[in-house]
């Protein structure tokens, strides 16, 4: 009577949970893990992050992620991530877009090539350190900025003035 809807609207019910739009959640990368007690002889390639608490013989390529190696982490390996911590035990090259950091209980053997480096009080390393960005594979050179030259005039010996 004092309702001005219409019979057909009144009728209308809310859309059911199903049916509504789920509200978007920020993409969170995934880690993925090798456990202590996990042996692998072979290349790792992914696009996750990775924990190492086990052993890796051979390659390890994330080059758009990060790579953990904990502290019980033992690679024999070729290393190729966008940051990469080490915790553990690396014996090969190291590469790192982003950086490298080898933590008080981390040891490497091998070269590490990264635009920033950190190697905390305790860490124990062999080798050498590249931190060129240029070098790095993918990584685009730093352009030098142009040089400006002046012209001097040359003065005459003997003439005064």
């Amino acid at each position: 009577m004092f309702d001005k809807r219409t019979e057909a609207e009144s009728k209308k019910q809310p859309a059911p949970l199903q049916d509504r739009p789920s509200p978007t959640k920020p993409a969170v990368r995934s880690s993925s893990l090798i456990g202590v007690s996990i042996r692998i002889k072979g290349d790792i390639e992914g696009d996750d992050n990775l924990v190492i608490e086990g052993h890796v013989d051979g390659s390890v390529r994330l080059p758009s992620n990060e790579l953990t190696i904990s502290t019980s982490g033992e690679v024999n390996a070729e290393v190729t991530a966008k940051t990469v911590k080490i915790d553990g035990s690396v014996i090969g090259d190291v590469q790192g877009s982003e950086i490298v950091v080898v933590s008080k209980t981390g040891k490497v053997q091998g070269n590490i090539t990264s635009p920033r480096v950190t190697l905390e009080d305790g860490a124990k390393f062999k080798d050498s350190i590249d931190m060129d960005p240029g070098s790095i594979k993918g990584s685009q050179p730093v352009a030098e900025e142009p040089r400006a030259t002046y012209a001097v005039p040359a003065k005459k010996v003997g003439a005064q003035g």
